[in-house]
């Protein structure tokens, strides 16, 4: 029995972009979601935006239980990333630059689409319709509408949600494991050294730059061309982990000019510094000129130095120091020379030995958590070639084939035909 395919027009009741309205991080009233807020492929209540909208205000824009927040204007590789919004929190705003999604819940359950639209083969379906331009892509709603995916009788449909349910509990079992690791770092240099907003260890107070200088080594198109690059999009917000590895990076064509980096240095993001993101390169290679390569001096170990860019109390900072509304910079002046409590270097060489292990039990977590994305993506795409279900299929052939009958004259219905 093969599944008949469906234009995503023909499954849902709307398509639509957000409310386009202005945001801040301050301004106070309902949250309203952005393209950070689906990042993690679920909706995230501490990555949204304000625009001073009080309860009852703009209701229209109300997500409801069941829809699908799609991203259509971000990177590439991150064109397509979605979310299902259970309802929490309420209200929640749709704002502009995600597509929200209403599926038809007489022809499809909102959580088969959701895992239909993160299937291999929905992604792969998404690549020739998608636009490219300097740092972004972009999807059309139009053609959006028009991508076709597999559309089983509702009963076959729960049946392929209970499972893919069952091992989305499991990763997020893990994803729940890894945060808490996430937080292990942190709460050792706060045990340590204390916390630096408020220095209660009494450290000599100095600028940031006596622990570490910018070190703007500029490569052209010709000179940097043979070495491996990392991009803003490469490192992971908070932790520092960089997404690609060496042999991936030479792959990259970067037009333009970049910087020079090595093991000794660390790279910190200055572009949208609320996104944290601070690593600690292992080979020598080139960066986006959105990453300033920090060389630490004299003794300083370079974990250290790290371990305190990504604190809180150094990034609100850099958020308060930032240059421009829309793309907001760090401004790199005002950061080297704010004052901060310095520890003494042997307790930061301590600190330092410590970081490298955990950084190494991280290394052997986000193995595993790899093996258990992959395994999720290989029954995905089962899901929706049919052969997860096959076998259960054949248990329950005569009811399903009177649901794709009655399936059949409702999509007729609907064409006109």
């Amino acid at each position: 029995m093969k599944w008949p395919t469906v234009k995503l027009e023909q499954v849902t009741i709307r398509i639509r972009n957000g409310l386009n309205i202005k945001q801040t991080s301050d301004a106070g009233g309902l949250p309203i979601t952005r393209i950070e807020t689906i990042s993690n492929q679920v909706i995230d209540p501490d990555k949204v935006g304000f625009a001073g909208i009080q309860d009852g205000e703009k209701s229209d824009w109300y997500l409801k239980p069941g829809e699908i927040l799609f991203s259509h204007i971000n990177s590439e590789e991150r064109i397509g990333n979605c979310a299902l919004y259970d309802g929490e929190p309420y209200p929640l705003i749709h704002g502009m630059n995600l597509l929200c999604l209403t599926p038809n819940e007489n022809k499809i359950l909102p959580k088969f689409l959701f895992y239909s639209i993160r299937s291999p083969q929905f992604h792969q379906s998404l690549k020739p319709i998608i636009k490219r331009a300097v740092n972004q892509a972009s999807v059309s709603i139009s053609n959006l509408k028009n991508l076709r995916i597999p559309l089983p009788p509702l009963s076959e449909q729960r049946r392929i949600v209970e499972i893919l349910d069952q091992a989305n509990a499991l990763r997020k079992k893990r994803a729940e494991a890894d945060a808490k690791a996430a937080r292990i770092i942190p709460a050792l240099f706060y045990k340590m050294f204390g916390d630096p907003a408020t220095n209660p260890k009494g450290w000599p107070v100095k600028p940031l730059s006596e622990l570490f200088e910018q070190d703007k080594v500029m490569l052209d198109e010709v000179t940097g061309n043979s070495l491996p690059y990392i991009g803003l999009e490469h490192i992971e917000s908070n932790t520092g982990r960089i997404l690609i590895n060496e042999t991936e990076g030479k792959k990259i064509d970067v037009r333009g000019t970049s910087f020079l980096f090595s093991h000794k240095h660390v790279l910190y993001g200055k572009l949208r510094p609320y996104l944290n993101k601070v690593a600690l390169p292992s080979y020598e290679g080139r960066c986006s000129t959105e990453l300033v390569p920090l060389l630490p001096k004299s003794e300083t170990p370079r974990e250290f130095v790290a371990a305190y860019l990504r604190l809180p109390f150094i990034v609100n900072a850099a958020m308060s120091s930032n240059k421009g509304s829309r793309m907001p910079r760090t401004d790199m002046n005002l950061l080297i020379n704010m004052i901060v409590p310095i520890p003494p270097i042997k307790l930061q060489h301590k600190f330092a030995k410590a970081f490298r292990s955990i950084e190494r039990s991280l290394a052997n977590m986000q193995r595993v958590k790899e093996t258990i994305e992959n395994l999720f993506t290989v029954l995905l795409h089962r899901a929706f070639t049919g052969n997860l279900t096959a076998k259960w299929r054949e248990a329950h052939m005569k009811e399903l084939l009177e649901e794709m009958e009655h399936q059949v004259k409702i999509l007729n219905r609907q064409s006109g035909q």
